[in-house]
Protein backbone atom coordinates (compact mmCIF):
# COMPACT_ATOMS: atom_id res chain seq x y z
CA UNK A 1 0.00 0.00 0.00
CA UNK A 2 1.78 3.36 -1.06
CA UNK A 3 2.05 6.11 1.79
CA UNK A 4 0.74 9.22 1.03
CA UNK A 5 2.27 12.23 2.55
CA UNK A 6 -0.43 13.33 5.01
CA UNK A 7 1.90 16.19 6.25
CA UNK A 8 0.39 18.69 3.56
CA UNK A 9 -2.64 19.22 6.02
CA UNK A 10 -0.34 19.92 8.87
CA UNK A 11 1.54 22.93 9.44
CA UNK A 12 4.93 22.27 9.67
CA UNK A 13 5.84 24.31 12.75
CA UNK A 14 3.29 22.18 14.36
CA UNK A 15 5.00 18.73 13.61
CA UNK A 16 7.43 17.33 16.02
CA UNK A 17 8.37 13.97 15.06
CA UNK A 18 7.74 11.64 12.31
CA UNK A 19 8.34 8.53 11.07
CA UNK A 20 7.96 5.89 8.17
CA UNK A 21 4.14 5.01 8.83
CA UNK A 22 3.45 8.10 11.50
CA UNK A 23 3.22 12.15 11.97
CA UNK A 24 2.97 13.43 15.87
CA UNK A 25 1.74 17.12 15.83
CA UNK A 26 0.61 19.77 17.83
CA UNK A 27 -3.03 20.13 17.38
CA UNK A 28 -3.26 23.26 15.65
CA UNK A 29 -6.45 23.99 16.40
CA UNK A 30 -6.65 23.87 19.52
CA UNK A 31 -5.04 26.23 22.41
CA UNK A 32 -4.33 23.56 25.37
CA UNK A 33 -0.07 23.50 25.16
CA UNK A 34 0.18 20.08 24.64
CA UNK A 35 -2.91 18.50 22.39
CA UNK A 36 -1.37 16.24 19.95
CA UNK A 37 -2.27 14.43 17.33
CA UNK A 38 -0.69 11.10 15.74
CA UNK A 39 -1.75 10.52 12.47
CA UNK A 40 -1.16 7.85 9.69
CA UNK A 41 0.61 8.36 6.47
CA UNK A 42 -1.92 5.99 4.86
CA UNK A 43 -5.08 7.24 3.56
CA UNK A 44 -6.86 4.48 6.37
CA UNK A 45 -9.37 4.98 8.57
CA UNK A 46 -9.47 1.94 10.24
CA UNK A 47 -5.84 0.03 12.32
CA UNK A 48 -7.43 -2.90 10.49
CA UNK A 49 -6.10 -1.48 7.41
CA UNK A 50 -3.02 -0.29 8.22
CA UNK A 51 0.34 -2.00 7.17
CA UNK A 52 1.69 -4.84 9.86
CA UNK A 53 4.68 -2.36 9.98
CA UNK A 54 2.60 0.56 11.20
CA UNK A 55 0.99 -1.18 13.85
CA UNK A 56 3.93 -2.29 15.52
CA UNK A 57 5.40 1.43 15.27
CA UNK A 58 2.15 2.56 16.15
CA UNK A 59 2.29 0.99 19.63
CA UNK A 60 6.12 1.74 20.25
CA UNK A 61 5.47 5.14 18.99
CA UNK A 62 2.59 5.70 21.35
CA UNK A 63 4.02 4.30 24.32
CA UNK A 64 7.19 6.99 23.83
CA UNK A 65 4.94 9.59 23.25
CA UNK A 66 3.62 9.21 26.52
CA UNK A 67 6.12 8.75 27.82
CA UNK A 68 7.63 11.98 26.77
CA UNK A 69 4.81 13.96 27.61
CA UNK A 70 4.21 12.86 30.80
CA UNK A 71 8.28 12.93 31.65
CA UNK A 72 8.50 16.79 30.10
CA UNK A 73 5.02 18.32 30.42
CA UNK A 74 3.74 16.32 33.80
CA UNK A 75 -0.27 16.27 33.34
CA UNK A 76 -1.78 15.07 35.93
CA UNK A 77 -3.67 12.86 33.55
CA UNK A 78 -3.21 11.96 29.87
CA UNK A 79 -5.87 10.90 27.76
CA UNK A 80 -5.58 9.09 24.33
CA UNK A 81 -8.39 9.14 22.16
CA UNK A 82 -9.78 7.43 18.22
CA UNK A 83 -12.42 9.54 17.22
CA UNK A 84 -13.94 9.00 13.96
CA UNK A 85 -16.79 11.27 12.23
CA UNK A 86 -15.10 13.41 10.45
CA UNK A 87 -14.85 11.58 7.33
CA UNK A 88 -11.14 12.23 4.69
CA UNK A 89 -9.25 12.10 7.38
CA UNK A 90 -6.09 9.09 7.94
CA UNK A 91 -6.77 7.29 11.02
CA UNK A 92 -5.83 9.31 14.00
CA UNK A 93 -5.61 9.79 17.58
CA UNK A 94 -5.69 12.57 20.47
CA UNK A 95 -3.20 12.81 23.36
CA UNK A 96 -4.74 15.16 25.43
CA UNK A 97 -2.94 16.30 28.75
CA UNK A 98 -5.17 17.62 31.76
CA UNK A 99 -3.01 19.71 33.77
CA UNK A 100 -4.34 20.78 37.49
CA UNK A 101 -4.86 24.31 36.00
CA UNK A 102 -7.05 23.53 33.57
CA UNK A 103 -8.90 20.50 36.11
CA UNK A 104 -9.34 23.67 38.13
CA UNK A 105 -10.61 26.24 35.61
CA UNK A 106 -13.25 23.19 34.78
CA UNK A 107 -14.31 23.37 38.33
CA UNK A 108 -14.69 27.17 38.58
CA UNK A 109 -16.69 27.21 35.23
CA UNK A 110 -20.39 27.77 36.58
CA UNK A 111 -21.98 26.53 32.92
CA UNK A 112 -20.23 23.11 33.12
CA UNK A 113 -21.49 22.93 36.75
CA UNK A 114 -24.61 21.96 34.90
CA UNK A 115 -22.99 18.42 34.05
CA UNK A 116 -22.80 17.29 37.70
CA UNK A 117 -26.80 16.88 37.38
CA UNK A 118 -26.37 14.27 34.91
CA UNK A 119 -24.09 11.51 37.32
CA UNK A 120 -25.10 9.44 39.95
CA UNK A 121 -23.88 10.56 43.21
CA UNK A 122 -23.58 6.77 44.75
CA UNK A 123 -21.09 5.67 41.93
CA UNK A 124 -18.77 9.02 40.88
CA UNK A 125 -15.67 8.94 42.48
CA UNK A 126 -14.70 12.27 41.79
CA UNK A 127 -16.46 15.57 40.65
CA UNK A 128 -15.29 15.14 37.18
CA UNK A 129 -14.89 12.62 34.59
CA UNK A 130 -12.65 12.16 31.21
CA UNK A 131 -15.69 13.09 28.97
CA UNK A 132 -16.37 16.13 30.74
CA UNK A 133 -12.95 17.31 30.53
CA UNK A 134 -12.27 16.85 27.17
CA UNK A 135 -15.67 18.45 26.08
CA UNK A 136 -14.47 21.39 28.38
CA UNK A 137 -10.75 21.10 26.65
CA UNK A 138 -12.94 21.06 23.10
CA UNK A 139 -15.25 24.01 23.70
CA UNK A 140 -12.72 26.27 25.46
CA UNK A 141 -9.12 26.19 24.45
CA UNK A 142 -10.37 24.77 20.43
CA UNK A 143 -13.95 26.18 19.39
CA UNK A 144 -13.91 29.80 21.75
CA UNK A 145 -12.37 32.83 20.11
CA UNK A 146 -11.32 33.35 23.60
CA UNK A 147 -9.51 30.56 24.96
CA UNK A 148 -8.46 30.63 28.86
CA UNK A 149 -5.02 31.51 29.72
CA UNK A 150 -2.35 29.46 29.58
CA UNK A 151 -0.32 28.75 32.67
CA UNK A 152 2.77 27.11 31.88
CA UNK A 153 4.59 27.20 28.47
CA UNK A 154 3.10 28.44 25.45
CA UNK A 155 2.30 25.88 22.57
CA UNK A 156 5.59 27.27 20.56
CA UNK A 157 7.89 26.56 23.67
CA UNK A 158 6.16 22.97 23.83
CA UNK A 159 6.95 21.78 20.39
CA UNK A 160 10.34 23.10 20.96
CA UNK A 161 10.86 20.81 24.14
CA UNK A 162 8.86 18.02 23.09
CA UNK A 163 11.51 18.03 19.36
CA UNK A 164 14.31 18.27 21.78
CA UNK A 165 13.07 15.35 24.00
CA UNK A 166 12.01 13.12 20.78
CA UNK A 167 15.42 13.82 19.22
CA UNK A 168 17.47 12.68 22.65
CA UNK A 169 15.24 10.08 23.54
CA UNK A 170 16.35 6.30 22.83
CA UNK A 171 14.18 5.10 19.48
CA UNK A 172 13.11 1.66 20.74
Amino acid sequence: MPIIESRLHIPGEFIIHETEHWILNHNFANALPGYLILGSKAPVDSLGDLPMAALHAFGELLARTQSILQGTLTPERLYVSRYGHSSGYPIHFHLIPVYAWVERLFLEDPRYRLLETFANPSKAETRTDGAELTLFIWREFGESARPPAIEGPTIPQVIEVLRAAFASAAVP
